[in-house]
């Protein structure tokens, strides 16, 4: 297998993570926008179910740096519609 197919493949798999840690969100969502609960505890479910489903298999997986703005982009994402406005 050449190395193009492996990162390929690597990508793949990310998106895939990714698009499961949206679903996870998605899922939790009126948790998330409910004014009725700190955002301390919002962080703390994100920190540990939704950030859990994205690195999920993922230990042993070197990241590049395109790897790692796509988490960036996934958790910035995610702390927007948690924090809200500013």
């Amino acid at each position: 297998m050449a190395f193009k197919e492996l990162d390929n493949n690597h990508q793949i798999y990310l998106q895939e993570r990714i698009r499961n840690a949206y679903k996870t969100y998605f899922m939790l969502q009126k948790f998330c926008r409910n004014k009725g609960i700190s955002k301390k505890l919002k962080l703390r479910q994100k920190n540990t179910i939704i950030y859990k489903t994205l690195t999920y298999a993922s230990k042993t997986r070197i990241l590049t740096r395109r790897d790692r703005k796509q988490i960036n982009i996934f958790e910035r994402k995610v702390y927007r519609r948690i924090l809200g406005p500013v």
